[in-house]
C-alpha cells in the first residue's frame, strides 16, 4: 500500500488520535490522583493497575470512538449525488426533520432538548446535502473540510470529557457513574448548573484553541488527498479490517473492567476510562436484586426479616400499638441539602458555619449516630418517605410503578392530615413530582410561587428564604383550615453553584463555597423557625431538621461509613424532651420515631423502628448504586453485585464515625440479615 493512499492515511490518523487520547488519560490520571477528593495512599503495586492497565482501557475506548471519523470517510462517494437517487436521499432526510418538527409527540416527551439537537444536525444535513448535489464543484474542498472538523470535534470531546471528569471526580470522587446518566436527563439543570459554577468560556475557548492547533497539524500538506478511500472491493476490505478491531478492542475494554480488583475503589476508579464508566452506568441504571447479588430461599429472607422486626409476611407488616392518646401535632419535616454531620460543631467542625443548628442543640432530640441510606437526594426522600433500605440501582422514586406506596402519606392520611411537598425548584427533576403526587401529597414547586415571591434564585430553584417564605404562607392556611398537616419541605441552596443573596451571611457569595451554601441554608432555617415561632401553629407542630446525604460519598472502601454520617433534629419546645441519642440508628427511623412521640397506632411495613422503644434494634443501612452496606453490632456487611460481599470490623471513632478493619472470620448470621433487608425489597407490591 503507498504512503499516499487514502485508507493509508486514515489509518494513520485513528492511530495518532488513540495516541493522542492515551497521552491525555495518562495526564488525567496524573491529576486525579493529586485530588482533594482522593483520600488513600497508593503503594508501588497499585500503579501498574493503574496507568498500564489504564492505558490499555484508553487505547481500546479511543479506538472504538474513531468509528464516527472511519464512517465519514466511508461513505465518502460521488454515486449517492446522481440522478435520482440524490431526490431520494434528500427527501427522507427532510421527511425525518419534518416528522420531528411538526408531527412527533413521543421522543420529543421523552427529552425535548435531545430532540432539538436531533433536528439541528438534520438541518445541517439536508443543507449539505443540497450544496454538495447541486454544486458538483465544491465537493472535494467541501469533503475535506468535514474530514478536518470531525478531527477537530473529536480531539475538542476528548478534552471537553477530560476537563468533566475531572471536576466530576472533585465534586464525588469516582468517575462517570449513574449520577452522570441521570443528569442527562435534567439537560437544562446541569447545563445551568456547571455555567454558573465554573469559568466556562474561558474553558471552551482554550480548548478549541488547542483542538484548532492539533487539527492544524493534522491538515498540513494533505489537501490535495483524494478523499474516496476507493471503489467498493477497498472499501469493504477496510470495513471488514475496522471491524475487526473495533470488536477486538471491545472485548479488550470488556476485560479491563474485569481486571480492576483491587480493595482501593480509587485504585479501581482511576484504572477506569470515564467513557466506559458512563455505558456501564448507562446499561446498569436498575440493578435485579436477585440475578446479581446473594440470595436466600424467598421463606429463609422472611423468617430472618420476622424475627429482627416481629413482624410477619415477606412485606414486613407489624402492628404498632401505643396505650397513650394519640396526639395530631402537625410536623414539618425540612430535609436540607447535601449537610454533612461534619459540618455542624456538635461533631467537630471549627468554621461556625452552622450557628443556628448548633444552636438546636441543646433545645432538640438529637441523633448522634445516624446514618443516610444514600448519596443522592432522591434516596433520602425514598427513606425518609417509604421507611425502607435502599435497593440496588436506580431509587424507586426514579422508576416506574412508584405510585400508591406504603409510606408516611398512608399513615398520616388514615389519621386525617394534609400532605404537602414543597421545593424551590421544579419538581419534575428526579422525578419528584410523579413520586410525591402519585402517594398522596399536594407537591408545591417554584411553578406554584409569585413572581414577587422569588427575590434570589439560581438554576435549581428560589433560594431556601423564598421557599421557607412561601412555607410560612401555606401553613397559614392549612392552620385555618383546622386540619393537621405533614409538610416535606426539601432545600436546595447548599447546591454547587453556592449561590445566595448578598448580605445574609458573612461569607460572599462569590465565593461559590460550600461553606457558604452551608451558612446560608443554616440562616435561612433560623430566620424560618423564628417567623414560624410567631404563628398560632407553632406550639402544636413538631419541627425536623434531617439531610438528605452527606456532600460527598467517595472513599477508598466500598461504602465508606464516615462519608454517610448525617444530622437530624426533632424539634419541639414544651413537647419533646431534648435529648441526644447515641443509638446507632439510620434515615429509615426518623418518622416512625416521630410516630412514637405521638403515641400513634397503626399498621406497619416500615423497616424503620422507633430508636425510643424499648425493643429497637440499633442498626444502619447505607448503599451506593451498586454496593448494600449493613452495620449491625460492630460488623459492616457490604453486597456487591456478581454475588460478592465483605465483612469489616466497625471500630468506634470520634464523633461516633467507625473505623473499618477487614473481619478475618465470616459471620453468616449478620451476612444473612444483610440479605434478608436488601433481597426483600424486591418481593414488596
Amino acid at each position: 500500500m503507498r504512503e499516499s493512499h487514502p485508507l493509508h492515511f486514515y489509518l494513520k490518523a485513528i492511530v495518532r488520535l488513540v495516541v493522542f487520547t492515551a497521552v491525555i488519560g495518562f495526564i488525567l490520571r496524573v491529576v486525579l490522583m493529586f485530588n482533594e477528593q482522593t483520600h488513600t495512599s497508593f503503594f508501588l503495586k497499585d500503579y501498574p493497575q493503574i496507568f498500564i492497565y489504564g492505558f490499555i482501557n484508553d487505547v481500546c475506548i479511543a479506538f472504538m470512538g474513531t468509528v464516527f471519523i472511519f464512517i465519514n470517510q466511508l461513505f465518502i462517494s460521488s454515486s449517492k449525488y446522481r440522478r435520482p437517487q440524490c431526490y431520494f436521499i434528500l427527501a427522507f432526510l427532510v421527511g425525518i426533520l419534518a416528522y420531528l418538527l411538526f408531527f412527533d409527540r413521543t421522543f420529543t416527551e421523552f427529552n425535548k432538548n435531545v430532540v432539538h439537537i436531533v433536528c439541528w444536525v438534520l438541518v445541517y444535513k439536508c443543507i449539505s446535502f443540497s450544496l454538495r448535489t447541486f454544486l458538483p464543484k465544491i465537493r472535494p474542498t467541501y469533503s475535506m473540510v468535514v474530514y478536518l472538523l470531525t478531527i477537530f470535534v473529536y480531539v475538542a470531546v476528548v478534552l471537553v470529557n477530560t476537563i468533566g471528569e475531572y471536576f466530576f471526580w472533585s465534586e464525588f470522587g469516582v468517575r462517570y457513574n449513574f449520577i452522570a446518566v441521570d443528569y442527562l436527563i435534567y439537560t437544562n439543570e446541569v447545563i445551568g448548573n456547571i455555567m454558573e459554577s465554573y469559568p466556562i468560556v474561558p474553558i471552551f475557548l482554550v480548548i478549541a484553541l488547542f483542538a484548532f492547533i492539533v487539527t492544524y497539524f493534522s491538515a498540513q500538506n494533505k489537501w490535495k488527498l483524494r478523499l474516496p478511500l476507493g471503489d467498493m472491493r477497498v472499501k469493504l476490505s477496510a470495513a471488514g479490517i475496522y471491524l475487526f478491531f473495533f470488536v477486538l478492542f471491545g472485548i479488550g475494554a470488556t476485560l479491563m473492567e474485569r481486571l480492576q480488583v483491587s480493595s482501593n475503589v480509587y485504585v479501581n476508579e482511576l484504572q477506569a476510562n470515564g467513557v466506559y464508566k458512563f455505558y456501564k452506568a448507562f446499561l446498569a441504571n436498575e440493578l435485579n436484586y436477585d440475578q446479581f447479588y446473594l440470595t436466600m430461599p424467598k421463606n429463609r429472607v422472611e423468617q430472618t426479616l420476622n424475627k429482627i422486626y416481629h413482624s410477619h409476611g415477606i412485606d414486613n407488616v407489624a402492628a404498632i400499638r401505643d396505650t397513650m392518646p394519640e396526639l395530631h401535632k402537625n410536623i414539618v419535616l425540612i430535609m436540607v441539602e447535601s449537610l454533612s454531620a461534619e459540618y455542624l460543631t456538635e461533631f467537630g467542625n471549627e468554621k461556625n458555619i452552622t450557628p443556628c443548628l448548633d444552636a438546636l442543640v441543646p433545645r432538640s432530640m438529637v441523633f448522634e449516630n445516624l446514618y443516610a441510606c444514600g448519596n443522592r437526594t432522591v434516596r433520602g426522600l425514598e427513606a425518609v418517605t417509604l421507611s425502607i433500605p435502599p435497593s440496588p440501582g436506580e431509587s424507586i422514586i426514579k422508576r416506574s410503578n412508584n405510585r400508591n406506596l406504603f409510606s408516611v402519606a398512608t399513615v398520616l392520611k388514615q389519621k386525617g392530615y394534609k400532605m404537602q411537598f414543597l421545593y424551590g425548584g421544579d419538581s419534575y427533576f428526579d422525578n419528584m413530582k410523579e413520586f410525591f403526587s402519585g402517594n398522596g401529597y399536594e407537591v408545591i414547586d417554584k411553578n406554584e410561587m409569585l413572581p414577587d415571591e422569588i427575590s434570589f434564585s439560581t438554576v435549581w430553584g428560589a433560594c431556601d428564604e423564598n421557599l421557607f417564605d412561601k412555607a410560612i404562607k401555606v401553613f397559614d392556611k392549612n392552620a385555618a383550615s383546622g386540619k393537621p398537616f405533614y409538610a416535606h419541605i426539601m432545600t436546595t441552596s447548599n447546591h454547587r453553584p453556592y449561590l445566595y443573596p448578598e448580605g445574609k451571611i458573612d461569607i460572599s457569595p462569590k465565593t461559590k463555597s460550600r461553606d457558604g451554601g452551608v451558612k446560608y441554608t443554616d440562616y435561612a432555617i433560623g430566620q424560618f423557625l423564628k417567623a414560624a415561632q410567631k404563628k398560632s401553629w407553632f406550639k402544636n407542630t413538631v419541627f425536623i431538621i434531617v439531610a438528605d446525604h452527606c456532600a460527598s460519598s467517595a472513599g477508598s472502601t466500598e461504602v465508606p461509613l464516615d462519608q454517610y454520617h448525617i444530622p437530624a433534629f426533632i424539634y419541639a419546645p414544651g413537647f419533646v424532651h431534648p435529648m441526644k441519642i447515641n443509638r446507632l440508628s439510620s434515615q429509615i427511623d426518623i418518622m416512625p420515631t416521630v410516630f412514637g412521640l405521638l403515641h400513634f397506632s397503626y399498621r406497619s411495613k416500615f423497616y424503620g423502628r422507633d430508636v425510643l422503644h424499648s425493643g429497637y434494634v440499633p442498626r444502619a443501612l447505607v448503599a451506593t448504586y451498586q454496593n448494600l452496606g449493613y452495620l449491625h453490632d460492630g460488623v459492616f456487611t457490604v453486597l456487591s453485585p456478581t454475588r460478592r460481599f465483605v465483612q469489616q470490623r466497625a471500630i468506634p471513632a470520634s464523633y461516633h464515625l467507625y473505623t473499618l478493619t477487614p473481619l478475618k472470620i465470616m459471620q453468616q448470621k449478620f451476612l444473612e440479615e444483610a440479605i434478608a433487608h436488601y433481597q426483600s425489597i424486591g418481593y414488596r407490591k
